[in-house]
């Protein structure tokens, strides 16, 4: 009767981690890189979110017919500008609900979402524009280049 032995031979097991060691280093700088692609998503989808809720706010102001000051989205109050959500607290950020990850800052007739986390925030925000006049609809501007984000 032979005794066989069952298992990795030396050889096997030094190849099997060679090769996941290879892997490893081929796989991990692309994993890195994944949070930046995150960021640059989360700033274009908050840009997409405030043309959303300025054209929803927008369109409740033209069916009340009345020209109200604020209109009401899912219980909460809106305070307009010329038609559009101003850039206040009460205005476009409770038009928004959740800006979790982002900070907003206020500054005269603008208000700009900086995300949280970025390495260069100038470069990963967005800034939504109140309306200046009756007729001319609020803007939503995204930086030229979102580079560092």
């Amino acid at each position: 009767m032979r005794n066989r032995q069952t298992g990795f031979t030396l050889i096997e097991l030094v190849v099997v981690i060679t090769i996941l060691g290879i892997l490893a280093a081929f796989a991990i700088p692309r994993f890195t890189q994944l949070d930046g692609q995150a960021r640059i998503a989360a700033v274009n989808a908050l840009a997409g979110s405030l043309q959303s809720a300025s054209a929803l706010a927008h369109s409740q102001y033209l069916a009340a017919g009345t020209m109200p000051a604020a209109v009401t989205m899912d219980g909460q109050a809106i305070t307009l500008a010329f038609g559009y959500p101003d850039q206040t607290g009460t205005g476009i950020q409770n038009a928004l609900q959740d800006t979790s990850g982002f900070t907003a800052t206020v500054a005269g007739t603008k208000v700009t979402f900086t995300k949280n986390g970025a390495p260069t925030p100038a470069t990963c925000a967005v800034t939504y524009i109140a309306s200046p006049a009756l007729g001319t609809p609020a803007a939503v501007t995204l930086p030229i280049a979102i580079v560092g984000c």
